[in-house]
């Protein structure tokens, strides 16, 4: 099993002159010690579970930007774009151009989004629920037809481009698309027929993530998609701090491999007062054992 670092929280102590140095050690740590994906949120405010609106929060893709230029190998993304922040054509830009400047290593991380408070507070419409997946799936449209050779019209309900030209186009042809959320409807649906990978909540629990994993493969035979090419991908809390009692945590990795789960993104929450010393003892001493695991 891989393992994935969310840099959540920048909220540590003397913030103000060491988010920067933190960031950016924690960035080189989890590059060289292997881990797998570096993701960071999509949000303007910090979320009122971590403390709210008043602590810091940088804006994500800046943050991915410069990170890409610290690291060599670790794939990048957010966990995960909220649909209604930015028109989708400059999203899919946006990304391919992290992706070109990366090497090839980014993800489109994308949800429906649901943090009302900084939509109001910056003045960003936030459509009802029904209106912001349907938003998503156009939003997914556009991107793969951005990383094709159609650079002709889209014509959407909520969005129409004359030209969906994206030069250059991303080095892989395109860029891998995961989708958060375990939705059994909507959400599930949308990432076996247009996802690369699928983001579920640990929190949730075993039998409820077991039990969405078979509603994905479900919709995998109505869509014609094979369940098997979709990356299967774990986080959210929810169950024990790796550093803190490994050996629980790594026997509950083998229940979720088990499943069928390949990466657990493990996120530096309030509490963490060093994440360059909780990196470092995820590298050393955590993830030679995950690996091995699955």
């Amino acid at each position: 099993m891989d393992l994935g670092l969310h840099y959540a929280n920048f909220t540590n102590p003397e913030w103000q002159t060491q988010l920067l140095p933190r960031l950016t050690e924690s960035a080189r740590i989890a590059d060289e010690g292997g881990v797998d994906l570096l993701t960071v949120m999509d949000h303007w405010f910090q979320m009122e579970a971590f403390g709210g609106p008043f602590e810091p929060m940088l804006e994500g893709y800046t943050t991915l930007g410069y990170l890409a230029g610290l690291t060599e190998r670790v794939r990048l993304s957010m966990l995960v774009t909220g649909v209604t922040y930015r028109h989708p054509g400059l999203l899919a830009k946006t990304v391919t151009t992290l992706d070109v400047l990366s090497g090839g290593r980014a993800l489109l991380g994308i949800g429906a989004a649901w943090y009302d408070r900084e939509h109001a507070g910056l003045g960003v419409p936030f459509p009802p629920l029904k209106e912001r997946f349907e938003r998503l799936e156009e939003a997914l449209q556009i991107a793969q037809q951005m990383w094709s050779d159609d650079d002709g019209p889209y014509e959407g309900k909520h969005y129409r481009l004359a030209e969906t030209i994206s030069l250059p186009q991303p080095v892989r042809g395109s860029i891998p698309i995961l989708i958060g959320g375990g939705g059994e409807r909507k959400t599930l649906r949308l990432v076996a027929q247009y996802g690369d990978a699928t983001h579920l909540f640990a929190r949730e629990g075993r039998e409820a993530i077991a039990h969405k994993l078979d509603v994905l493969r479900g919709h995998c035979r109505d869509v014609g998609r094979h369940y098997d090419t979709i990356e299967k991908t774990l986080g959210g809390g929810g169950g024990t701090d790796p550093v803190r009692d490994t050996d629980t945590f790594l026997r509950e990795m083998e229940a979720y491999a088990k499943l069928g789960i390949t990466l657990f993104t493990v996120t530096i929450v309030p509490g963490v007062d060093d994440p360059v010393g909780y990196t470092t003892e995820l590298v050393e001493r955590v993830l030679p054992r995950l690996q091995s695991i699955g």
